[in-house]
């Protein structure tokens, strides 16, 4: 058995505006399985397929507080194309960001809830990914991080040292996922988080049970009105355990 990432799952004090700047920013579809919730995902896909990771938007009236520890990358192709995004980027909303990045090649920038986000130089490594180029989490050992993301999913792990790890679907298509080594430790809940699924005729108990035993924990909510389990990584990075499908 195992798991796959199929979304992340974004807080928003306005999940529509937030769902249509996204939408808007990656030429994806919008659509809505209830009220508070905006579903994005690319125009024609067929759900879950590694080529994609999608994105689900919650309303949530709770202000974001601190720096998130899970944010996206984007790719870009030369450095036109990164000034040119990054000039798109503010006239939809974004707006420059400082996480104390210094002189870097990439731009850090805020969506229009804050939530932080890169726009990439060009890197051979991107070329094939679509916009996303990476699902980036913020951890203090990447190596345990690597550890026990390798053992709850099938992506396959590309490289990994004390600063950083990079995973990516064993089908070589869509994003990758990245732990990168900071020294900023976790104080509150994550307002991105990773959304995980076993496949089709999987046992959801059982997998629930692989991955406490692989070092998963409860992070301490009342679960009683949620169809789906929500856990902790070895870091304290709250993910669900969706269905299988």
């Amino acid at each position: 058995m195992a798991t796959r990432l199929v979304q992340i799952n974004m807080k928003a004090r306005d999940d529509s505006a937030l769902g249509r700047f996204w939408a808007e920013v990656l030429g994806w579809g919008i659509d809505s399985e209830g009220p508070g919730v905006t579903n994005l995902e690319p125009v024609g896909f067929a759900y879950p397929d590694p080529a994609a990771v999608c994105i689900d938007i919650i309303a949530r009236p709770e202000p974001k507080t601190v720096k998130n520890r899970v944010h996206l990358d984007l790719a870009t192709t030369s450095a036109a194309h990164q000034a040119d995004l990054v000039a798109r980027l503010q006239v939809l909303g974004a707006t420059p960001a400082d996480v104390g990045q210094g002189d870097v090649p990439w731009t850090v920038m805020a969506d229009p809830e804050g939530n932080e986000f890169c726009v990439l130089e060009p890197r051979p490594l991107y070329q094939d990914t679509g916009l996303i180029a990476a699902v980036v989490v913020d951890c203090t050992d990447p190596r345990a991080m690597a550890r026990f993301w390798g053992e709850a999913m099938d992506w396959t792990l590309h490289e990994v040292t004390d600063d950083h790890a990079v995973m990516r679907s064993a089908k070589g298509v869509g994003p990758y996922l990245e732990f990168l080594r900071t020294p900023d430790p976790k104080t509150v809940w994550n307002r991105v988080h990773l959304d995980v699924r076993p496949y089709r005729g999987d046992d959801l108990a059982a997998e629930e049970a692989r991955l406490r035993a692989l070092g998963a924990t409860d992070p301490g909510i009342d679960q009683s009105d949620i169809p789906w389990t929500v856990l902790a990584d070895p870091e304290g990075n709250e993910f669900c355990l969706l269905g299988p499908g």
